[in-house]
């Protein structure tokens, strides 16, 4: 079965690896910095639980809640607090923590903490228990949840446990559609979204939805729309 992955962010390492020894039935992936975590989290990745120091040099921890909770608000975070901390805990609260863990650390408390929030989270079927269709559905989620980011077909491969070549023609017979296509269509859908929500440039929704130069994505969007974005959103306004 696999290990539900948890990011540990505290800049003890001392305390990092005492934390995991006390909870091997999870798989962890260590930050030692909030700059960190936010780098793993902008990246593709499966993690599904972050558990969140508040005190940290640089980026504090709530600075990197905010930050998060802005880029993937569906990822569940708890947050190491020290013991009495209410005006912290607060804060917490209002960017949307899911739970907190008190120092000194309890392990009994701290695993039904884990578990309650974990189990607030949808789980996937076991990887082995996947027939095709299943495992193709699972790169169209994982392709949902990262659109935005340097997303690939290897990365989807590494999460099905398929090779690239397969899954690429899997993918199609499945759902209608090529990987990168469908990753083009979510990313301009998300673009059109911007475009009638926000007062974004098309520079600054190119860059959102994860194109790494304006003009390729006002040509994708054209191609897939008939109007470049300036036309499309003159259009919506009316």
């Amino acid at each position: 079965m696999k290990k539900d992955r948890i990011l540990l962010v505290d800049d003890d390492e001392i305390l990092r690896s005492e934390f995991k020894d006390c909870f091997d039935e999870y798989d962890f992936v260590e930050a030692k910095s909030g700059d960190e975590a936010v780098n793993i989290i902008s990246k593709p990745h499966e993690i599904d639980l972050i558990i969140l120091d508040v005190r940290m040099p640089g980026m504090n921890g709530l600075e990197v809640l905010k930050t998060i909770k802005k880029q993937e608000p569906d990822i569940p975070i708890i947050m190491f607090t020290g013991y009495g901390s209410k005006e912290v805990a607060i804060e917490a609260l209002k960017g949307r923590a899911d739970g907190f863990i008190e120092k000194p650390l309890d392990i009994d408390e701290i695993k039904e903490i884990i578990e309650k929030t974990l189990s607030k989270k949808r789980k996937e079927p076991d990887d082995d228990s996947l027939d095709i269709g299943g495992k193709i559905q699972k790169a169209k989620k994982f392709l949902e949840k990262n659109f935005r980011k340097k997303t690939g077909l290897n990365d989807a491969a590494k999460v099905t446990a398929l090779s690239p070549k397969y899954l690429s023609r899997a993918y199609k017979e499945v759902t209608g559609k090529g990987f990168n296509e469908y990753r083009q269509i979510l990313r301009i859908e998300e673009g059109k979204k911007l475009l009638k929500e926000t007062g974004y440039s098309v520079d600054q929704i190119s860059y959102k939805v994860g194109y790494e130069n304006c003009e390729s994505f006002i040509r994708q969007f054209k191609k897939l729309t008939g109007k470049t974005p300036a036309e499309y959103r003159q259009k919506k306004k009316k």
